[in-house]
């Protein structure tokens, strides 16, 4: 198991970083929050021109580091599009994308995208997604679907896998931005950054963020080395790594805002806007006290399977 990701994948997704900066960067967001059915519009050329959509990460190693690559780079500028959700479409390729939903009020962040998906719940059961209603904060719409069929729990994984790399580079971007902040910020006559407990609070946020980055690895070779044999255990990986996500972003998210202070709060600096628009990755389909009972029941008394089960 070699957790580091391909040179080729990273070059990929430093690329991705310069071409959503020069296709606007965060200004990218605040004109899909004002017009979210121009969402398509302002990202879908970017994300063609990158070829996004020629990777292959459910039968390829390379497209799926790739594609990796590709959803923290979308994190770490928030953009305002479901790449993690396309970038997991089922094999057969009838949909362009696929919903990990919770059986009860099934949403997700596709407001102002106008494809073909498929949803799928963490027990296998796949729908086509008919329309959409009842649009709310985040892009989220709740979703009709219709004509169920089966999913194995590979497919499920990755599609819980590759939104924990949008999380992941979201808390890149809050880490840094809060970073830049206690430098620059003056306290008593010296930077914020020279206070041991403003050194401390940025430590235990760089713990759980580097933490998460090695499980996020682990998970994804999980979901890409998975047979059938083994599915199960990548699907316990996924839901270990959305808990874990949720978590770190509890803490990562909080300290920064400690940091920033009511500014943080404010739509002028661009944490507020990561912060607001990382809720619908932590919240769907499921927050962290459901993943926490979903993947108990998933392990059961056997535990994860790590480097020193037995």
């Amino acid at each position: 198991m070699i957790l580091d990701l391909s040179p080729e994948a990273a070059e990929f997704g430093r690329q991705a970083l310069r071409a959503f900066e020069a296709a606007g960067g965060d200004q990218l967001l605040q004109e899909a929050e004002a017009k979210p059915q121009a969402r398509e519009a302002l990202v879908g050329s970017v994300l063609t021109g990158l070829g996004a959509w020629e990777l292959e990460p459910r039968g390829d190693t390379d497209s799926l580091e790739a594609a990796a690559a590709l959803c923290r780079s979308a994190g770490y500028w928030a953009l305002p599009y479901p790449v993690a959700e396309r970038l997991s479409r089922p094999a057969d390729g009838d949909t362009a994308g696929l919903l990990v939903v919770a059986e009860n009020n099934p949403s997700a962040p596709v407001v102002g995208v106008q494809l073909p998906w498929s949803a799928v719940t963490l027990d296998g059961r796949c729908h086509t997604v008919a329309g959409t209603s009842s649009a709310r904060p985040g892009f989220v719409a709740e979703l009709e679907l219709s004509s169920t069929s089966t999913s194995t729990p590979s497919d499920v994984a990755l599609a819980l896998v590759l939104p924990c790399w949008t999380l992941l580079g979201m808390l890149d971007r809050a880490l840094e931005l809060t970073i830049a902040h206690v430098r620059l910020r003056q306290q008593f006559g010296q930077p914020l950054s020279s206070f041991q407990s403003v050194q401390f609070q940025l430590t235990d946020a760089e713990v759980e963020r580097g933490g998460l980055e090695i499980l996020a690895k682990h998970a994804l070779w999980s979901a890409g080395s998975s047979s059938p044999s083994s599915a199960a255990e990548a699907l316990a990986d996924a839901l270990a790594l959305r808990m874990a996500a949720i978590e770190a972003a509890e803490v990562v998210f909080r300290v920064c805002h400690q940091l920033h202070g009511a500014v943080g709060f404010c739509d002028e600096t661009t944490l507020s806007w990561l912060s607001r628009y990382s809720q619908p990755l932590r919240r769907l389909p499921f927050g962290l006290s459901a993943t926490r009972d979903l993947l108990t029941a998933q392990v059961g008394r056997r535990g994860l399977t790590g480097l020193y089960s037995t």
